[in-house]
């Protein structure tokens, strides 16, 4: 701890406010790691996977499409409501609740098998059969009580393939919900929901929730109002204002993955230099010209711009 730590902290989130009297490079540190910011459509998002989760067992289990652009916050959903439903081992026996698994960007049957079989942990012996491959898989799922199946980048595997190729892949899906009767859930590209939905069967199990990109409105103000209350920065951020959140959105080009990016540099530089606020810093006169003629060409006013001469994550 530092000697002498603001006392006004009133800006941060508690837990904030305990990180933001920590010496700054441990706060760097901290700003650096994962969080998990819960706005609206991620909350639905895992209210609906944790009804799923609790589906009874039935015939025609239901299943889900999270779909969204690339960095737009589907792994990071994904992975929060697997830490929620952790594995655990015994004795003689583990138990994965919640099975994750990334297809390759040109699958085969075969190679989702093996990356299913990965996921577990399962040894793989070289060259077996396909019929082999599968029914050590169902096994293996049935043993560790697999509760969920999440297939991820799931535009890997149905998108760009020929009609043939892609009908494989719609018939595996329709095996696997029927054989094993859990859950299902893609998570992919637009790609991947119009594959699913060329699929009449198919079409019908898999419920839909998007993740658009971020627009300007309440929801991204909120959006960035948590994010300057989980940083620990002894000062007020003025990244809430309307022309700020126009600059983030056109910068981020509306994905969420790159906002946290941006935000995160920002907030690293601003404990590094002192600053303890974010602001947008330019190195130079002449970027901060540039970035005032950019904001000018957008109808955005400048009066958020500042020059700095420290290392800036707005060049």
């Amino acid at each position: 701890m530092e000697e002498h730590p603001p006392e006004d902290l009133a800006h941060l989130h508690v837990t904030a406010q305990t990180a933001a009297r920590l010496p700054g490079s441990e706060r760097m540190q901290r700003i650096r790691g994962d969080r998990w910011i819960g706005y609206p459509r991620a909350v639905a998002a895992l209210d609906r996977l944790e009804t799923l989760f609790e589906w009874p067992t039935t015939q025609r289990m239901p299943n889900l499409l999270l779909i969204g652009p690339t960095n737009n916050g589907k792994s990071m959903i994904i992975e929060k409501f697997r830490r929620q439903h952790p594995p655990s081992s015994g004795l003689d026996e583990e138990q994965i609740p919640v099975l994750t698994l990334q297809m390759p960007s040109d699958p085969s049957v075969i190679r989702f098998y093996v990356a299913l079989l990965s996921a577990i942990g399962a040894p793989l012996r070289p060259r077996q059969r396909l019929a082999d491959l599968e029914q050590l898989a169902l096994a293996l799922l049935r043993r560790v009580e697999v509760r969920m199946l999440v297939i991820d980048e799931l535009h890997n595997v149905l998108a760009g393939r020929d009609s043939g190729s892609r009908r494989e892949f719609l018939n595996l899906l329709r095996f696997l919900g029927n054989e094993l009767r859990i859950p299902l859930v893609g998570v992919g590209t637009r790609e991947a929901y119009l594959a699913i939905h060329s699929d009449a069967q198919l079409e019908n199990r898999f419920e839909p929730i998007t993740l658009p990109l971020w627009v300007e409105g309440q929801e991204t103000a909120s959006l960035l109002a948590s994010f300057a209350a989980s940083f620990p920065l002894r000062s007020p951020s003025a990244i809430t204002t309307a022309d700020t959140a126009r600059y983030l959105l056109a910068r981020s080009e509306g994905t969420i993955g790159e906002l946290t990016r941006l935000l995160t540099e920002a907030a690293v530089a601003a404990v590094d230099s002192g600053e303890e606020a974010e602001v947008l810093w330019c190195r130079t006169p002449d970027s901060l010209e540039r970035l005032r003629a950019n904001f000018t060409a957008r109808g955005i006013p400048t009066t958020t711009l500042s020059l700095k001469t420290v290392p800036a994550p707005f060049p």
